[in-house]
């Protein structure tokens, strides 16, 4: 009995290096595009949610693959809460927060104003594609 408590606690605590292993073993067309932004003229405020969105967010997936993609600001406002509950996000809330209104206002003065430059959004089917391709 005793091992197999020991089995679990193994397999509990590794699940989710597993789960984030999957997640960004993919490279998305968004990832081969710029990986910064240039916020000098942002207000300061999103100055500093650029820092924590640069923090938090290439914990998992290149920084490259939100800047380069363009969404509605719901879709934005959904994805942000999907990669705050990814297994060691680390995200709290506020960050979430920050994160999302920094994507929001991003999208709305750069990438509204020529969205033949980025890409739209992938489903979760278009990515799965994406990774049998790639392996």
């Amino acid at each position: 009995m005793h091992k197999a408590i020991q089995w679990m606690a193994i397999a509990c605590m590794s699940a989710p290096l597993f789960v984030v292993a999957q997640s960004s073993n993919v490279t998305l067309p968004q990832d081969k595009g710029p990986s910064s932004i240039n916020v000098s003229s942002y207000p300061p405020e999103q100055q500093k949610a650029y820092k924590v969105f640069v923090d938090k967010c290439a914990k998992c997936h290149t920084i490259a693959r939100p800047i380069n993609t363009s969404m509605s600001k719901p879709e934005w406002e959904r994805y942000v809460k999907r990669m705050m509950h990814k297994p060691n996000s680390g995200i709290s809330d506020k960050q979430a927060k920050d994160i999302f209104e920094f994507l929001a206002y991003d999208q709305q003065v750069r990438k509204d104003k020529n969205p033949s430059a980025f890409y739209k959004s992938l489903s979760d089917a278009e990515i799965e594609k994406l990774k049998a391709q790639q392996h």
